[in-house]
């Protein structure tokens, strides 16, 4: 895989694969570049995929406390380094916050986003105790009982009897990212700023794909927050949780692949 320097980490790793229009796709919480696995061959056959690995996450080192401002400036910095102008952005999860950041921040980089089971909200006070108590529990040697449980509940029931040995390949893959890395995601996310001024004031297209069994991100509140933005395309997927590029694949490719088209196309427009 390649690998830059940036200014939060002096290893970056990311995949790049396929040829054309360019999506990046953004992991979440706490994953690694890998969790597109089931995705990335076939939206490679339309698109050229950037796939980074967080500080943290993969082989990428974690080096300092970093934020989700500090994320996004990385995905800027591969752009940078690749020579890419502009690029449809698709965020999983902490992912999404990471999306939403970049394009408040590089709204000329940005031909799209998508909300891949994410949200434009903070943390309210309840989700904020909820992930400290998350950092003290990891610090107090947790993290085994954390992860088995915290997957798990990331999948529809209907998933999780149908499909164990997927559910138990990604406990697996989570229980490879060190303690430290769960904590300063954890830390980065209840520090986040609430984009939803900025999803109201944004003419950049915005895709929001929700699982109707996800325990994480009600579909409900994702609706609620869709109809803010000018432009916005919805999805929401039955018999899935918080997980659709596992749980749903397929769909979530077309998906992707269609929101992808009208960002570009939308951009010649204007």
């Amino acid at each position: 895989m390649p690998e830059i320097s940036t200014s939060v980490s002096s290893v970056v790793f990311y995949r790049k694969m396929g040829s054309g229009p360019v999506l990046i796709l953004l992991h979440g919480f706490p994953e690694s570049s890998n969790v597109w696995r089931n995705v990335w061959y076939d939206l490679a056959k339309d698109f050229t995929l950037i796939i980074p690995d967080f500080p943290g996450s993969g082989d990428s080192v974690l080096e300092k406390d970093t934020t989700i401002v500090q994320m996004a400036d990385c995905v800027a910095e591969i752009m940078t380094h690749e020579k890419v102008d502009k690029a449809v952005v698709a965020g999983h999860s902490m992912g999404g916050y990471i999306a939403l950041a970049f394009a408040a921040k590089y709204p000329g980089k940005t031909l799209g986003i998508s909300m891949v089971h994410s949200t434009a909200a903070a943390d309210d006070e309840e989700k904020a105790k909820n992930r400290l108590k998350t950092i003290e529990l990891i610090r107090n040697g947790g993290k085994n009982a954390f992860v088995r449980q915290m997957v798990a509940n990331l999948f529809s029931p209907t998933f999780k009897e149908a499909n164990p040995e997927i559910v138990k390949e990604q406990i697996n893959l989570t229980l490879e990212v060190a303690d430290e890395s769960i904590i300063n995601y954890t830390q980065a996310m209840i520090a986040r700023d609430d984009q939803r001024f900025w999803l109201k004031n944004t003419s950049i297209p915005v895709q929001w794909i929700a699982g109707m069994d996800d325990n994480v991100i009600s579909y409900k509140k994702i609706l609620e927050q869709s109809v803010e933005s000018g432009i916005n395309f919805v999805t929401f997927y039955n018999n899935c949780g918080h997980m659709s590029m596992l749980e749903a694949p397929e769909k979530l490719v077309n998906d992707l692949k269609e929101f992808v088209v009208y960002s570009y196309e939308h951009q010649l427009t204007l």
